[in-house]
């Protein structure tokens, strides 16, 4: 259940004023088909957050953890940081012709390549090791930060104290950062 809350909690706040949410504004403006573009972002999110945590829990597997502990410690602080700095969209997205749920599962799946939010899904699956509920997580966590983007549109985006936002998700990511971090240096639990 912790991996689930953390992922939930900790994806929802970073994804608040992330790219991925910008191009939900931006495709709720030009396609106006609200729940076709909620659909592709719930596909597009589950595909990618599976592979995301998948490659987590490969590392988990593969990295003893011990230095696993330190490595995701240090991540979710170097994530805090990054949340600090406010996202922006590269250009206007391309509109395919394809249709609303098309368009938006494929923008939002490739929107979120390399994405903090797809790094951190890498990282919750190889901290908790627990591959179904990380995803649920963050996937659920996408969707409560795009849903409203969506369903309100950019008149939310200036309502909404983004750089409150912002300092809530760095402290959240920092905080579960340092406390891998205190957790790995009095090592691994004896017997």
């Amino acid at each position: 259940m912790e991996a689930l809350l953390a992922s939930i909690t900790l994806v929802a706040l970073a994804e608040i004023g992330d790219k991925t949410q910008l191009l939900s504004f931006v495709l709720a403006a030009k396609l106006r088909r609200p729940y076709a573009i909620i659909a592709g972002i719930f596909v597009a999110t589950l595909a990618n957050h599976a592979l995301a945590g998948s490659i987590g829990v490969w590392l988990a597997a593969l990295i003893g953890p011990h230095m696993l502990s330190w490595i995701v410690g240090l991540a979710f602080i170097g994530f805090g940081l990054w949340t600090l700095k406010p996202d922006t969209l590269d250009g206007d997205p391309r509109i395919m012709g394809a249709g609303a749920f098309v368009t938006t599962t494929v923008a939002f799946f490739l929107a979120e390549m390399g994405d903090k939010t797809q790094l951190a899904t890498v990282a919750l699956a190889a901290r908790y090791d627990d591959l179904t509920w990380v995803v649920l997580g963050t996937t659920l966590g996408m969707m409560v930060a795009n849903i409203p983007a969506v369903i309100v549109g950019e008149t939310l985006a200036h309502r909404i104290p983004m750089k409150v936002i912002r300092w809530l998700a760095a402290a959240l990511f920092v905080g579960v950062g340092v406390a891998t971090l205190i957790g790995a240096a009095h090592g691994p639990a004896k017997p």
